[in-house]
């Protein structure tokens, strides 16, 4: 992937879901990465991840840890991605929150139809109110419809609901969000590694975090809940993600490894690293970038003397991690000639795949 591409993470759920808790969270814990954020709502924004930056209003304003808000409609929505990812803003991540009436599917079809070249898909988060779901489920239909589409699902407020009930609703959510990534939270605490990668803090120089502010506080402050949590509690998360590191010398067969991608188990929700194709490709290593449905490869060129390795990291919830090595231990390619054919599947996703968002979804 281009390292001028920035992946966006749309965060969408109907109102009083916890998106602004979830959101707020994500701020707090993103170490030494830095977030734009941009709200697509009206009026005055209240978190307290930005307390110490004083009210939001319909403004944008940068922060010492360079979290960026924005405030704005939809159709505005190109114009602030033009502003957060152009290289001098600095940004790592955008995390775009809908609005609680917005329509996830057309954010997502925007994103993948834009033309900037320095943002790319990080992927469709749908917050549920674990308390509230059968009676959302009542007034808004569509949202199963909603859970058929996202990458991953986070329910949350799941300490509002007893143990079967919670689970009664995750297997609900299961039903509909199919292959998708499901966690379970609480005061929308979930592992931030499945949505985007933290820097180290020290890398950081001159600059505030809430990180470091948050060290001396005694408690955590939700702000859409209205709640405060335990001393300490933001600690302990309530949904855990397990990640795969897998190293191979030896080169993998593209057909093996796209039927393993184009297959891939239910709670894998992150694909990121390298790929080594050995004859099928001897010029190239490819970079893939995997979020949920969302698949793309990008060819690079090997440097003079570069070890040709495949280096790869899967992330995701309840996934089995012995399982997933012994499917990639199965993709070796031992064989010395190339598969002339064995490529094709790679090159359907190093195309242009944004504008044809049905064929990734």
């Amino acid at each position: 992937m281009n390292k001028q591409q920035i992946p966006v993470v749309v965060l969408t759920g109907f109102l009083g879901s916890g998106k602004t808790t979830l959101l707020n969270h994500l701020l707090h814990r993103s170490g030494g990465t830095r977030i734009g954020a941009i709200v697509n709502d009206f009026g005055s924004i209240e978190i307290d991840a930005m307390s110490v930056a004083g009210q939001l209003g319909d403004s944008t304003v940068s922060l010492g840890n360079g979290c960026l808000c924005c405030a704005v409609d939809a159709s505005e929505l190109d114009e602030y991605l033009e502003r957060l990812a152009r290289p001098s803003a600095g940004i790592d991540v955008i995390v775009i929150e809908a609005s609680g009436l917005a329509e996830p599917q057309e954010l997502v079809k925007m994103l993948l139809a834009s033309e900037n070249p320095h943002i790319v898909y990080g992927g469709l988060v749908e917050v549920v109110d674990a308390a509230e779901f059968d009676a959302t489920r009542e007034r808004h239909p569509e949202v199963d419809r909603h859970l058929g589409i996202a990458d991953l699902v986070v329910v949350n407020k799941a300490d509002r609901v007893s143990d079967e009930e919670r689970e009664r609703v995750l297997d609900v959510v299961h039903g509909f969000a199919g292959r998708a990534s499901v966690v379970a939270s609480s005061y929308g605490r979930v592992d931030v590694e499945l949505l985007f990668d933290r820097a180290p803090v020290g890398e950081r120089v001159g600059q505030l975090s809430f990180d470091d502010l948050r060290d001396d506080e005694t408690g955590d402050a939700d702000g859409a809940d209205g709640r405060c949590g335990q001393p300490g509690h933001h600690d302990h998360l309530h949904s855990a993600y397990e990640s795969l590191s897998f190293t191979s010398e030896v080169p993998l067969g593209p057909r093996p490894l796209m039927a393993f991608l184009d297959s891939r188990p239910e709670g894998l929700y992150r694909i990121k690293g390298y790929v080594d194709f050995g004859p099928a490709d001897p010029r190239n290593r490819y970079e893939v970038h995997a979020v949920g449905r969302f698949l793309r490869f990008y060819p690079q060129p090997w440097a003079p003397g570069e070890a040709r390795l495949t280096q790869l990291v899967l992330i995701g919830s309840g996934v089995d991690v012995p399982a997933l090595e012994k499917d990639l231990e199965a993709c070796r390619e031992y064989a010395p000639q190339a598969d002339e054919q064995g490529m094709w599947g790679v090159l359907r996703y190093v195309q242009e795949a944004e504008a044809e968002p049905d064929q990734e979804r």
